[in-house]
């Protein structure tokens, strides 16, 4: 009873308390990871190591030492940042058994104030996809697809095909992460944003997504996808734990020189009662090709609640939004292709076995270690780095970028504090519809609203807002201006305590832990 008393309201008190021990929360957690295995969220599980940052936490809670409020919580880590002594391997074959002899800065930061590192989770090839279904390690499976709420809904056409092909995908790259937060196996999870890694599995999934400001949070050890526009991500249940952990994590870093250098003061959010300052802007260009009619309602709905509650809310256009995704994929793949160039079979990961010339090594290595779709992008970007399409292509989708940034400086100045957009076009696609297609053409939809604010280095957020028709999450996005995360989050906050978001109701694992799963929403440490 204590321990679910901790973990419906303060998980963190309850810690503080002695209502619930440390080693007792990581044990419920790793059983649930056990139980919870066919979600396919981890790949990696740190058990002993977890046990062991869970009894040193105990020893300091019983000294009346904790060091924070994240001391005993389990965490869990996309696999594209560095742990020092756990694998490392991008859901490629290419690192499969690659350990870091260092922890991302972001790690780092969460071992020393106390947190629980339960283990690394699944996503995309090097981060490269919005469905977390092309990893080597093979598809993240939703939880909400074994979940009451959506096998009310969907009617199968016979038992044996209910179970195998009705399971709906997390969305990606970060699904791992959004998976193991949603199901309950950890309280915070890191993912990373490129174009969207971060919110659109959040929105999938019914979780909190954050995009920090570019610059933000250090991106020291977490493997480069997209260096100018990268930035780890937030996982949590609620907004008020999304903003303990960006007090925990943001800051200047001396080994990423894009790091602000200002010191970055942790901030608790106020509640907010009353919205009639806040002006509130609709970008008419998100109401995109492929929006389901069901999240355009949503969309509606939300601006009518900001609306109805004093704020004002207004039509305002960013009128380059629409070259955005073209602009993106080219600055995106020349990218990948001069980052991915480091993995050559000499100094780290994978090696093949050809030994006729060091080219052929080379060749041989990479065409065993990458996956097609990787392949496709470093092939795409070299395509467009290439001398006599450089200037056509590469410069190009440079000044469109400046072009997309500065229409959100234009909205910004014009006295819109907060841009309300959907997070994704519609809810999670079913695995088997999803890989009718291929990832290029998924990405491209998948990525089409969330992608700009990472063009233009902003704050981005998705908060879960309501089930669809089909008894899936949907999600709805917030982008704030540049390191105005205070501002964004504590609009989030009021939002997320209008909708009410349902808790999910597991059925599956409800067997297995009876216990954890009231119908209460167990969200908050903080």
């Amino acid at each position: 009873a204590a321990l679910n008393d901790g973990l419906h309201s303060q998980v963190s008190a309850a810690l503080k308390e002695g209502r619930v021990a440390p080693t007792e929360l990581c044990q419920r957690c790793l059983a649930l990871i056990k139980s919870t295995k066919f979600l396919n969220a981890y790949i990696t599980v740190a058990e002993e190591t977890a046990l062991k940052q869970a009894e040193e936490s105990e020893e300091r809670y019983k000294r009346g030492q904790p060091l924070g409020i994240l001391d005993g919580i389990p965490i869990a880590v996309k696999d594209n940042f560095n742990t020092a002594g756990i694998e490392t391997t991008c859901a490629s074959n290419m690192l499969k058994g690659y350990i870091s002899p260092y922890n991302a800065t972001v790690v780092q930061k969460l071992l020393e104030q106390g947190a629980v590192l339960l283990g690394k989770t699944n996503l995309d090839e090097f981060a490269m996809g919005s469905g977390s279904t092309d990893g080597v390690f093979g598809p993240v499976r939703n939880p909400w697809s074994y979940s009451k709420q959506y096998k009310e809904k969907s009617v199968p056409k016979s038992h044996s095909e209910d179970e195998e092909s009705n399971w709906v995908i997390t969305g990606g790259s970060s699904g791992g992460s959004a998976a193991a937060v949603s199901s309950f196996t950890c309280f915070a999870a890191l993912g990373s944003d490129t174009g969207g890694s971060t919110r659109n599995p959040a929105a999938h999934c019914g979780v909190v997504g954050l995009k920090p400001t570019y610059g933000l949070i250090s991106r020291h050890g977490l493997i480069p996808l997209v260096n100018s526009m990268d930035v780890p991500g937030i996982l949590t249940r609620c907004v008020d734990d999304a903003a303990v952990l960006l007090g925990s994590l943001a800051g200047h870093d001396p080994k990423d020189s894009t790091t602000i250098q200002d010191d970055f003061k942790p901030f608790e959010l106020p509640n907010l009662t009353d919205v009639s300052k806040l002006s509130i802007g609709i970008p008419k260009e998100y109401h995109a090709p492929g929006l389901s009619s069901e999240i355009l309602a949503l969309w509606s709905k939300a601006a009518d609640l900001f609306k109805n509650a004093g704020a004002k809310v207004v039509e305002v256009s960013l009128p380059h939004t629409p070259y955005s995704i073209v602009c993106y994929h080219v600055l995106c793949t020349a990218e990948v292709a001069s980052n991915m160039a480091r993995f050559d079979g000499l100094e780290y990961g994978h090696r093949s076995d050809v030994k006729d010339s060091t080219e052929s090594m080379y060749a041989a290595t990479r065409r065993e270690g990458f996956n097609d779709v990787v392949r496709g992008r470093i092939l795409s970007g070299n395509y467009f780095l290439l001398k006599q399409n450089y200037e056509k292509y590469f410069v190009k989708a440079q000044k469109v970028r400046r072009l997309i940034a500065k229409d959100f400086v234009k909205v910004f100045r014009s006295g819109v504090d907060i841009l309300l957009t959907p997070t994704t076009l519609s809810d999670a696609a079913p695995y088997t519809e999803f890989i009718q297609e291929d990832n290029r053409t998924r990405s491209a939809q998948d990525d089409i609203l969330t992608q700009a604010a990472n063009m233009a280095g902003l704050p981005a957020i998705s908060v879960p807002t309501a089930l669809s028709e089909r008894g899936l999450p949907v999600g709805l996005q917030f982008i704030g201006r540049s390191f105005q995360e205070k501002q964004l989050l504590t609009v989030a906050k009021w939002f997320e305590k209008q909708v009410q978001f349902p808790v999910i109701q597991l059925e599956e694992v409800k067997r297995h832990d009876s216990d954890v799963f009231q119908h209460q929403k167990s969200a908050s440490f903080s």
